[in-house]
């Protein structure tokens, strides 16, 4: 192990909250395997198989266990990221079809476990979160402005069709 590394090393806070994030974060993401893989889900993808409602709970469950990682002492990036990492979830796991398939895979809790183990364990994600917050912005800010340009042509060939 580097120096730099033992230096920044810490135990992962041992408390009645963190026990039961880490339960909730692999019950959602990490539960049930597909027989004869290493292939494994949880019940985040199962919920949103409920249309509107099955995304809403798991984001609200994604939510609070972020909630309850950031009392332990995070910092604002590592927050911000988290966040950033359950608004991913969220915004395409509500994509009819796309959705479902993407919450097999991108698994939001356990992704926000391992930022938080990479907090405690080799001192990553450390600062402030706005220049994340910055970067977020700006990257949707120019998916929204080519969204509305994809759809300005779309619409201009529809009405050139009549």
């Amino acid at each position: 192990m580097s120096r730099i590394t033992t230096q920044h090393q810490q135990e992962i806070p041992d408390t009645p909250t963190i026990r039961t994030v880490r339960k909730l974060s692999y019950l959602m993401d990490e539960q049930f395997r597909v027989p004869g893989t290493k292939f494994r889900f949880g019940l985040d993808p199962i919920l949103n198989l409920i249309p509107f409602a099955g995304d809403f709970a798991g984001f609200i469950i994604s939510g609070g266990l972020v909630l309850a990682m950031s009392s332990k002492g995070l910092t604002s990036k590592i927050v911000v990221l988290m966040c950033l990492n359950i608004f991913l979830d969220a915004t395409i796991g509500a994509i009819p079809g796309i959705g479902q398939i993407w919450d097999f895979f991108f698994k939001s809790n356990t992704k926000n476990m391992k930022l938080m183990e990479e907090y405690y364990h080799e001192g990553k994600h450390q600062g402030s979160g706005k220049n994340t917050i910055f970067l977020a912005l700006g990257v949707l800010f120019t998916i929204f402005i080519i969204l509305v340009v994809i759809l300005w042509y779309v619409l201009a060939w529809i009405i050139s069709l009549f």
